[in-house]
């Protein structure tokens, strides 16, 4: 199946040209690369690489992806029209694009008379040459072009004739592709489907595009309507990000063409979709929305007794799809909505000997149930919830014991220390260590590792990723019970535990113990205690 139109469904993403206009977002020439090389292993057609014109750092990427062996994608250089009182023989711009030596090029210009006449300071007639001009001269140099018909559905509601006589120019020189831009992100549903079905119509024989921002929170929608109207191309950042509110989420855009509207590219990798969705917010330094559909961590994640008890008779009661057919996880959260149902699916992977009707798992309900009273909370950490379970059913012995621990800070002059020490007794062999730090937390958490490490060296392993503090009874002011969460990863797996306490340091003595008691546990010793129920 190719699609519902004679062209297919093609996908360019932009993340490392648009995306990179994000705010905090800043890619070297290896971040770079790596992105490429995840946007190819999951199939889309075009990758918008950057603007050989405007930094060194571009033109340095272009010289490397040179090398590149790619499997699906075709590396594309962006760049403007001509300047317009420029030869287009000497346009630096235009002769950076040639140097970079893609394929395929992508031309943006003016499809408004008001960005032609306030902020290009030229007449509709030059914009119109300027566009052809260039089309013209990438065409007779061999490149695919694709041409950005850049603010198009301003122009076209301002000017419709004149938008359209921008596209016009540009497909008569030749432009393979013709995509509509929605560059301010303002547009709506329906006017874009007017718009679309308008210029396929008089564009029968070229591939159309569709190009938007997400300043009206309609990205994702406007690009699948574009393609319901006969748009065949489809521009976005694989995540969505871009300047401003951001760019068309491809991670979103995707999954809805193949699984909701019947589209089908058999270069889609789409059991791939979470696993590139999070290398690349982990390339470009964005910690990934937990809610965000498709991808996120929380987007197949139940909690309610009742949404859960209908998982169990019926998936399809409360998923609109299975969540490994993008590569994600079905997750049931614990808290105090939970019932049976809940805890023994929870358990079920290292309680196999277990039923729904067995003793311990009211025990575990009711441990939870009365935990979750004192503050605890058990959906974000699911590492405190196992050994808990762990050792109700009698299947855990601890790896280590904290026999004392002292912290103490002290600010002389205006400048502050932490420092902590801590007795820890594992493997009948008894440890102590100091450590100074950035916060009593922050020593204490150094302290523990350095008495660790010299009984389970693998604890050098582990570094945290994440520490969040809550407070659960702030009626008490300053006494108040606060909650503490530690995200710790190995570089290969990670874990979430939870600590409560009317006192953050013990709070987080808590969640750091069971941090690498967790470790331990599960993949830091060679002989862990079997679970026998």
């Amino acid at each position: 199946m190719i699609g519902k139109n004679k062209f297919g469904i093609e996908i360019l993403d932009t993340t490392l040209r648009d995306g990179a206009q994000s705010e905090g977002v800043s890619y070297s020439v290896s971040d770079k690369i790596n992105v490429v090389k995840a946007l190819d292993d999951f199939g889309v057609n075009y990758i918008e690489a950057g603007n050989p014109g405007s930094n060194p750092k571009d033109l340095e990427f272009f010289k490397r992806a040179g090398g590149l062996k790619l499997k699906n994608a075709k590396l594309c250089a962006f760049g403007s029209t001509r300047r317009i009182a420029k030869n287009i023989c000497e346009d630096e711009n235009i002769l950076s694009l040639l140097s970079a030596g893609t394929e395929t090029v992508v031309i943006f210009g003016k499809a408004s008379d008001l960005q032609v006449k306030e902020i290009l300071n030229a007449t509709q007639a030059e914009n119109l040459e300027i566009i052809y001009d260039t089309v013209k001269f990438f065409k007779e140099k061999g490149k695919e072009v694709i041409f950005d018909a850049e603010h198009f559905f301003d122009g076209y509601k301002s000017n419709k004739a004149y938008a359209k006589k921008a596209l016009k120019v540009a497909s008569d020189a030749g432009a393979d592709i013709l995509t509509l831009c929605d560059t301010n992100g303002g547009a709506l549903s329906h006017e874009v489907a007017t718009a679309v079905k308008d210029i396929v119509k008089s564009f029968k024989n070229i591939r159309i595009g569709i190009h938007c921002h997400n300043d009206s929170g309609l990205a994702v929608a406007n690009s699948l309507v574009a393609v319901e109207c006969g748009a065949t191309h489809v521009q976005g950042t694989f995540v969505g990000t871009g300047e401003r509110a951001g760019n068309a989420d491809l991670s979103g855009i995707i999954p809805n063409l193949y699984f909701k509207m019947g589209y089908d590219c058999a270069k889609w990798n789409l059991r791939q979709l979470t696993d590139t969705a999070l290398k690349i917010y982990e390339i470009s330094n964005i910690v990934p929305p937990a809610n965000k559909p498709y991808t996120g961590y929380s987007a197949f994640a139940h909690k309610g007794g009742m949404h859960i008890d209908g998982m169990e008779k019926l998936e399809s009661s409360f998923e609109h799809i299975p969540p490994e057919s993008v590569g994600n996880k079905r997750r049931y959260l614990m808290s105090e909505l939970s019932g049976k149902t809940t805890v023994f699916n929870k358990i079920a992977s290292y309680a196999p000997n277990l039923s729904i009707c067995s003793q311990e798992v009211g025990e575990i309900l009711n441990k939870l149930k009365e935990l979750e009273f004192e503050g605890y909370q058990f959906e974000s950490a699911e590492a405190s919830f196992e050994l808990i379970v762990r050792e109700i059913l009698g299947g855990l012995k601890p790896k280590f014991e904290i026999k004392s621990y002292k912290t103490s800070v002290e600010y002389l002059s205006g400048n502050g220390s932490a420092n902590a020490s801590v007795e820890v007794v594992a493997n009948g062999l008894s440890q102590t260590a100091t450590a100074s730090g950035n916060g009593p937390v922050n020593a204490l958490d150094i302290a523990l590792r350095k008495a660790l490490q010299s009984i389970y060296p693998e604890i050098k392993n582990i570094y945290l990723t994440d520490y969040k503090v809550r407070v659960i009874s702030s009626g008490n002011a300053t006494g108040a019970k606060v909650r503490v969460l530690i995200e710790n990863s190995s570089g290969k797996n990670i874990w979430t535990t939870v600590g409560v306490s009317s006192d953050i340091i013990e709070a987080s003595k808590k969640a750091l113990q069971d941090s690498f008691e967790y470790y331990l546990l599960k993949w830091g010793c060679a002989h862990c205690v079997d679970l026998k129920p």
